[in-house]
């Protein structure tokens, strides 16, 4: 397993911890973050959408998908981007940046991990196609 899959697979734990935590225990992780709690089925279903993203990631760095991993280091810093437009606006409070901050550190990992990588002459898998090793235990 290359660097950047290793990265990928360390953040696919706590995408797929948190969204568990959402889809089970939501008061829980909002209250631990100091948020308002709430009923509504929403959390739980952003928390479902949240474990499945994880386990595609998982999918991904198994494969040593290298246009995902590349394109995963462009889009996860938006998030903290978005979160400080939201705190600014007024319409989430300052602990989302939290999520935010985690999601850039992870990206700004994932692309060290890259570029170590391509340093020590590493091939990984194009996107487009699948590890034969992993494809037969599909």
């Amino acid at each position: 397993m290359s660097k950047t899959a290793f990265t990928v697979k360390a953040s696919c734990c706590y995408i797929i911890a948190l969204g568990l935590g959402l889809a089970l225990v939501p008061t829980l992780v909002l209250a631990t973050l100091r948020m308002p709690p709430t009923s509504e089925v929403w959390i739980r279903v952003l928390g479902v959408v949240i474990v499945n993203i994880g386990i595609f990631f998982w999918v991904v760095a198994h494969t040593e998908a290298v246009a995902l991993f590349r394109a995963s280091v462009y889009v996860r810093p938006l998030a903290l981007v978005w979160f400080v437009a939201f705190v600014s606006l007024g319409l989430a409070p300052p602990q989302l940046l939290v999520f935010g901050v985690i999601e850039a550190a992870g990206a700004l990992w994932t692309w060290l991990a890259m570029r170590s990588d391509q340093r020590q002459g590493q091939r990984a898998y194009p996107a487009s196609r699948i590890d034969p090793r992993y494809e037969s235990r599909m």
